[in-house]
């Protein structure tokens, strides 16, 4: 049922968010093909601003994150990544947190493990997961394809389970985390990843059906779990949602939070099956 506001049942703006929704897949499909670098860049903004959110929601709780070097790592390891390949991932990834600890070093005692906390936690999720979308492009021969295949499956798990949720769901999955969420959502979910997951990489990959309905049947499992992450961070800092950047869908990071959870085993499936 919508509102005459065209918000559904779920509180979101349907049109809004469909609109939204075609308008970031039609600049991911042209910088993915056309340029690769611009879809780093693309890829590199997109986080950041998830970064960002996430900083200033950490502040509600004076909670204090060092926006700059953490943006400025974040621009490193998906850029190590994407040249130097998984070694340069981990070793920007280290170097950022050793900066990182000494930078709030000289900021005072006080706080000092709470902020580092934070700042490590922000530096892995998403600034260090995001790097192996960087790795998924680097592959010389179907680099965008595979990257086609993680976003077009891990966001068949989002609208999959959305449809699902509100056509067909009573079952609650996790009432204290995230009361929205239903066994039924979580089915049609995962019915939405394998026939994507298997359907694109026969097509784009030309491989075997079963190994992209494989990729699907893991990537509903950790973009689930990724969206709980976030209703568990969002909870504990008193916030609705990260920001409000993406009309109909809230901020960046509330459309991160399966992606970068997905990344690294849809990277090692690939990189093992295809």
């Amino acid at each position: 049922m919508e509102s005459a506001a065209g918000g559904s049942r779920t509180g979101r703006n349907l049109p809004a968010a469909i609109a939204v929704g075609a308008g970031l897949g039609a600049v991911v499909i042209a910088s993915l093909y056309f340029v690769k670098v611009l879809f780093l860049a693309v890829v590199i903004a997109a986080v950041g601003i998830g970064v960002v959110e996430l900083v200033r929601s950490f502040e509600t709780r004076d909670i204090k994150v060092p926006m700059v070097p953490v943006l400025a790592g974040m621009a490193a390891m998906i850029g190590g990544a994407y040249w130097g390949g998984p070694a340069w991932l981990v070793g920007v990834f280290a170097m950022t947190t050793l900066v990182l600890m000494i930078w709030r070093m000289f900021q005072g005692t006080e706080g000092y493990v709470r902020d580092i906390a934070a700042t490590i936690l922000v530096t892995v999720y998403p600034s260090m997961l995001a790097g192996f979308v960087a790795l998924l492009l680097s592959d010389p021969l179907h680099g965008a394809d595979r990257v086609v295949v993680f976003i077009a499956t891990t966001v068949a798990s989002d609208v999959g389970g959305y449809f699902a949720g509100i056509s067909f769901g009573k079952h609650k999955m996790s009432p204290v985390i995230s009361p929205k969420k239903t066994w039924e959502g979580f089915a049609g979910s995962a019915l939405a990843c394998m026939a994507v997951g298997g359907w694109l990489v026969a097509w784009l990959l030309e491989d075997a059906v079963w190994k992209g309905v494989l990729i699907g049947a893991v990537v509903v499992v950790f973009a689930t779990l990724g969206d709980l992450v976030e209703s568990v961070i969002k909870r504990d800092l008193g916030v609705k949602d990260m920001g409000s950047v993406l009309p109909g869908h809230g901020g960046l990071m509330d459309r991160l939070d399966s992606l970068v959870a997905a990344l690294i085993p849809v990277w090692v499936l690939l990189t093992l099956l295809v």
